[in-house]
């Protein structure tokens, strides 16, 4: 894990948690959740809670009110009211909108079946849309060149964006904003300074940056955890069905998060307690000055 300054003066930190209501809280998740609320704390600062709700066939009614009761039962606590993606539907047309009037953004008549099952765009419509073809998705127009960062548990990254991915999707083809602008838009309104999730998101990470800089948003300082499998070796998530974590036993259900992370499992006998003892210990690994 790579050692990390703390925010230049003046800067507070702001973090965020960003769960999509397609199901409860499972332990996966909670992975996400206590590292960035552990990170946001041990640096005196911010806790945001976003709810990702933007993609809609996949929202579920209610469930946005299931994980904020989670995470209050379990003592996780957000420092401004809660956020929904649906009701900023108004910003990410605005950023779509700016990204158009650069030429950076163009449509794609490509369906899924015209396209490589995997790797890089090829550019099909980048320089128009072919004759009798209407445009379905629209997509980035990624600069050439390579991105570097640095991931504060990885450590040194970099990837060419043109060469690896090439225009990647903006709007989808079913009429919804992309999770790549929808998250850069909603960090930037909202101040975010550091993300902490989950290591599946790392290789999104230099197509936000590009996004971030175009749109004339800093980019956050990053952390991108371990993730949580099952007995079959699968990455613990709503599309494999996973468990929503047990309340019943609060503390052990903290306590797997916090082993997962790397840590000694916590001799406590409350949420209170637990909190309490990460809390420094957390500091301690990252080598931040606790507030």
């Amino acid at each position: 894990m790579a050692a990390v300054a703390l925010n230049p003066v003046g800067t507070r930190y702001r973090g965020r948690f960003a769960p999509s209501p397609s199901g409860p809280l499972h332990n996966g998740s909670l992975l996400a959740a206590m590292a960035s609320y552990l990170d946001a704390r041990a640096h005196g600062g911010e806790w945001l809670l976003r709810i990702e709700d933007i993609d809609e066939p996949r929202s579920i009614p209610g469930v946005d009110r299931i994980i904020l009761q989670q995470l209050r039962t379990l003592g996780m606590h957000w420092d401004a009211e809660p956020t929904w993606q649906s009701e900023r539907l108004p910003l990410y047309q605005a950023a779509f909108d700016r990204l158009r009037a650069q030429g950076l953004a163009y449509g794609c008549a490509c369906t899924r079946q015209e396209l490589p099952s995997e790797g890089r765009y090829p550019g099909t419509c980048s320089r128009g849309l072919p004759p009798g073809r209407r445009a379905r998705a629209w997509r980035f127009r990624v600069p050439a060149g390579t991105e570097r960062f640095t991931d504060r548990w990885h450590g040194a990254q970099q990837q060419d964006v043109q060469e690896e991915t090439g225009d990647f999707i903006i709007r989808r083809a079913d009429g919804y904003w992309a999770y790549q602008l929808a998250v850069v838009v909603d960090d930037g309104h909202q101040g975010i300074t550091d993300v902490v999730r989950g290591a599946d998101l790392l290789t999104s990470t230099a197509r936000q940056r590009i996004l971030q800089r175009q749109l004339g948003y800093p980019c956050p300082r990053v952390m991108h955890i371990p993730l949580m499998y099952d007995e079959h070796g699968r990455k613990l998530s709503k599309q494999n069905h996973a468990a929503a974590m047990d309340l019943a036993r609060p503390v052990d259900t903290l306590n797997k998060a916090w082993q997962a992370l790397g840590f000694d499992a916590l001799r406590v006998a409350d949420i209170p307690a637990f909190w309490m003892a990460a809390l420094p210990r957390w500091a301690d690994r990252f080598h931040l000055r606790r507030p």
